[in-house]
């Protein structure tokens, strides 16, 4: 599917496959536990997933998987609408996928890693014509304290527009743009914080919900983010299609 240094992307084709995903992201969000397992949900079932290998040894280091929807109204179908109450969104014209499970292995720092996972799902988008890009961007833990500035950041520049603004589902949340209204942040400070699929998402134009939910299964605090394609800058679009070529 995609190549760049040592890795190489493609989509998940067999069931053991699927299960080397779910054993990375148990590996990625489950730390901690003393057993090794595999995080499998319903969700699965219907979502492409796509794996980054390390070319040479076949070792699995980044997954994801995608659910396309033909346009807003199918927005009740995903993941995300656990979580987050997405009626705005039913008016989107044109094709979404969500992107979800996002993981790379905990031991990489490889940023070659991000570049190939991105250059798979830029590929995808343009290959089915998406419009927008959305899913979860996860912090870990759940104490908000820890990225409190990372937190005013998106408050201060990177709310979703009304139009699109999910509003609050889930039994547990931290209402930031709210709790955070007055705090000025640490700009250094919130992007070493921020996660590094939401600081790409931003980078892209990208924006979030006015609030994260505590997800204690899963052990994160996460926004809602979306991404619409006719949103990115050129210069960044030309930018992921050359990595994606």
């Amino acid at each position: 599917m995609f190549r760049k240094g040592r890795y190489k992307s493609r989509i998940a084709s067999t069931e053991a496959d699927l299960r080397a995903a779910q054993r990375l992201r148990f590996v990625s969000f489950m730390q901690g536990e003393d057993e090794p397992g595999t995080d499998i949900d319903e969700f699965d079932e219907i979502c492409t997933h796509i794996l980054v290998e390390e070319e040479a040894t076949g070792r699995l280091v980044c997954c994801f998987r995608m659910l396309p929807l033909n346009d807003g109204g199918e927005i009740g179908r995903c993941y995300s609408a656990q979580f987050y109450e997405l009626s705005a969104l039913r008016a989107f014209e044109g094709r979404m996928v969500e992107m979800g499970r996002f993981c790379i292995h905990p031991d990489l720092r490889d940023a070659d890693i991000l570049r190939v996972a991105w250059g798979a799902m830029t590929r995808y988008v343009d290959d089915n014509d998406v419009k927008m890009l959305f899913g979860c961007s996860s912090f870990k833990g759940t104490d908000a304290e820890v990225y409190s500035d990372a937190f005013a950041m998106l408050k201060d520049r990177h709310l979703a527009p009304r139009r699109w603004l999910p509003r609050v589902k889930a039994p547990s949340v931290f209402r930031f743009a709210q709790k955070l209204r007055l705090r000025k942040p640490d700009a250094k400070l919130a992007m070493l914080r921020m996660p590094p699929l939401l600081r790409t998402y931003l980078l892209m134009g990208g924006w979030v919900s006015d609030h994260a939910v505590v997800d204690r299964h899963m052990n994160t605090l996460h926004v809602f983010t979306g991404l619409e394609i006719s949103a990115i800058p050129p210069s960044r679009k030309r930018l992921l299609r050359a990595t994606a070529g």
